[in-house]
């Protein structure tokens, strides 16, 4: 059952390409050129973080819309999950950045 949202439907900055609702290409260089050492930095855990927290907050916005889709928020679950889990790395790595990365994002940690 792909494509069971209409594209119309959401208008919070997200497309669905390939088998789910992700970021728009334009979105994650953004972020990328953002929190990266540099536009091809896609791997660093600074912008490993920067991108579930952009994924996070478009499905909390979906779930708000949609509260029993329950699919959509066991993998909210695990995108927290994994965030919580970069978020341990970088604080035992670099604690200023962390510092710095979770100000910046807003996180409550």
């Amino acid at each position: 059952m792909r494509g069971c949202f209409p594209a119309a439907r959401l208008d919070c900055g997200i497309t669905l390409e390939g088998d789910g609702l992700t970021l728009t290409k334009e979105a994650k260089q953004e972020i990328v050129g953002k929190h990266g050492r540099s536009q091809e930095d896609t791997g660093s855990a600074h912008v490993q973080v920067a991108l579930l927290t952009a994924r996070v907050n478009e499905l909390t916005e979906h779930l708000r819309a949609h509260p029993k889709d329950h699919y959509s928020r066991r993998g909210l679950l695990k995108l927290v999950g994994r965030r919580r889990r970069l978020l341990q790395y970088l604080q035992k790595r670099d604690l200023e950045g962390y510092r710095a990365l979770i100000q910046e994002l807003g996180l409550r940690r």
